[in-house]
């Protein structure tokens, strides 16, 4: 693959918008696509070719990259828009956290028509999406991967651009990443749940637990927050963890912690957002209200 690969990008919100400027800055010919004008005209303006539809971009580009906000985003768009139009040599490129049973399903699909599906799950970066120091988890066949491999580096930190395994252990990885941010974080959250709802003050729980560095920082961190009224965001990975509680299911292994982590925020009000603007539940105000 050279620079002159005929890249498309369908979804330019926050994280796909960012990834997609910066290809178009790296000397990409790129067609994109959103349902939301100003997304689209932003990125035009950036450089970017612009398409009236899915079905379009898929048709003018070799590689097709996708951000979208779900899994079932991901899967109606594949099936409605990318399977139909897909020919053989074409790679579609998920950078979206999508279940991994999905990602198989639709990889098989897509070898049947000659053509080949590579997840590649991003986590933000120090800079943001548009910054190219992303963590990048792949998975798909080796020769679809090395002909994604240049444009993987242009959009993340090639340290942390890595190739897992085949079709769905990119997703895998993801889950790695989320459920290593998630359940720590609802485990402070509920150390100092226990406290507070016990009648302790977090001025004090700072004083005598917290501390300079290591998980003594990072539960002081977490009780400043719940001190200054901002606990309630915290993102304990909500609406992602049926993706990876299916998986287990599937694979046929226990996910305890996040089983019960899932059960307790699912009894309680969807009133929050997450980054991708899904409805979530803050785990913080679950804690200090269940029961009531």
């Amino acid at each position: 693959m050279n620079d002159r690969t005929a890249l498309g990008f369908i979804g330019l919100g926050a994280m796909g918008g960012g990834m997609a400027r910066r290809l178009v800055k790296a000397g990409y010919p790129l067609t994109a696509y959103d349902l939301k004008a100003d997304r689209l005209a932003d990125c035009v303006a950036a450089g970017a070719a612009p398409a009236g539809s899915c079905r379009e971009v898929v048709e003018r580009s070799e590689i097709v990259l996708t951000s979208l906000r779900s899994s079932a985003v991901f899967v109606e768009v594949a099936e409605a828009d990318l399977l139909p139009a897909a020919r053989s040599g074409q790679i579609f490129l998920d950078l979206g956290t999508t279940e991994a049973p999905e990602t198989r399903r639709l990889a098989a699909a897509l070898v049947a028509k000659g053509a080949s599906l590579v997840d590649a799950p991003v986590s933000g970066g120090s800079g943001g999406a548009a910054s190219g120091t992303l963590h990048i988890f792949v998975g798909g066949e080796p020769a679809a991967v090395e002909r994604c491999r240049p444009v993987l580096d242009v959009l993340g930190d090639p340290r942390h651009v890595a190739h897992c395994g085949p079709s769905g252990c990119g997703q895998a990885v993801k889950g790695v990443n989320q459920l290593a941010m998630g359940l720590v974080a609802a485990a402070y959250l509920e150390a100092l749940a226990f406290g507070v709802r016990a009648g302790a003050d977090l001025d004090a729980i700072i004083q005598s637990v917290g501390g300079d560095e290591g998980w003594r920082k990072e539960l002081a961190d977490y009780a400043r927050m719940a001190r200054d009224g901002s606990a309630d965001d915290v993102y304990v990975k909500f609406p992602e963890l049926p993706y990876f509680l299916r998986e287990a299911r599937e694979r046929g292994f226990e996910m305890p912690m996040t089983e019960a982590l899932f059960a307790f925020c699912d009894a309680g009000p969807r009133n929050w957002e997450d980054n991708m603007r899904r409805p979530r539940v803050a785990f913080w105000h679950q804690l200090m209200h269940a029961g009531q």
